[in-house]
């Protein structure tokens, strides 16, 4: 489960930072228990609403509970965080 409160905590991070390695394990060390992914937006090739869309990624929730991970909206269901950076035209 990921809360509402810890979203809005990760977005904010996001923002205000570079989304590289030191930001993933800034994440990571301050959320233990949610596993952090970066990726290219264009890198989701399935029909995938992002929970987010801010300027530079979208934010979407992982749920990892059956032998393969799906991207889920349900924050009862997440376990991890996948940070899709956008390259804004």
């Amino acid at each position: 489960m990921i809360s509402q409160t810890q979203l809005d905590e990760i977005i904010r991070e996001v923002e205000q930072s570079s989304l590289d390695d030191a930001l993933l394990a800034r994440l990571r060390n301050t959320y233990p228990g949610i596993h952090f992914t970066h990726c290219m937006d264009d890198d989701i090739v399935v029909n995938a609403k992002p929970v987010a869309e801010k300027s530079g990624f979208n934010l979407y929730l992982v749920n990892s509970s059956d032998h393969c991970s799906v991207l889920t909206n349900d924050t009862q269901a997440a376990s991890g965080v996948v940070l899709a950076e956008v390259i804004e035209d």
